[in-house]
């Protein structure tokens, strides 16, 4: 028998980012700001949904789950592939809780992402993420939310979060645009 050898890692340059937006987790003062103004922009485009149940408007506005955010990624065309027509639902953001226990659950979403040029948003409590998450849409818990581009308060939200400067606290922690 011979001596194995190991095989060298050369990874495509979205799980280089992926490795480095996962230490980029937004907590304490931005995380609070983050999701104060989250709550505001839902609570002021809830007074816009018409005749229509809050669950069902919920679905409307947001892709809740990995599973959820996990097809909707798949059925995004990638950004390089002109070949394919628009598809009718498109996200915005991914906010994904990276207190989750495996980490395998939440690992394939930033990658995904990276390749649909959707940004990705880790969020990193001490009272757990995911509780934060699932709180904005009225769950006990969620790993991952997807934002729905729907052209919303929520988006606007989102917007100014990822292009504002003044709403972040600190420029240590950064957002890439996958």
């Amino acid at each position: 028998m011979g001596k194995k050898r190991k095989k060298s890692l050369n990874l495509p340059s979205s799980r280089r980012q992926q490795r480095s937006t996962v230490d980029n987790c937004f907590h304490g003062e931005i995380l609070d700001r983050l999701m104060h103004e989250l709550c505001k922009g839902i609570e002021t485009a809830k007074k816009s949904k018409g005749g229509l149940s809050e669950k069902i408007w919920i679905k409307q506005q947001f892709s809740i789950g990995v599973n959820d955010v996990t097809r909707l990624l798949e059925r995004m065309p990638r950004s390089g592939n002109n070949g394919h027509p628009p598809q009718s639902i498109q996200l915005q953001a991914i906010l994904v809780a990276v207190d989750c226990s495996p980490k395998l659950l939440t690992k394939h979403i930033p990658v995904m992402a990276a390749s649909r040029r959707v940004p990705v948003i880790c969020i990193k409590d001490d009272k757990g993420g995911s509780f934060r998450l699932g709180a904005l849409v009225k769950l006990k818990t969620s790993l991952s939310i997807g934002i729905k581009a729907k052209g919303t308060k929520i988006n606007q939200v989102i917007d100014k979060f990822l292009n504002d400067k003044e709403f972040k606290v600190s420029d240590d922690v950064v957002i890439e645009n996958m």
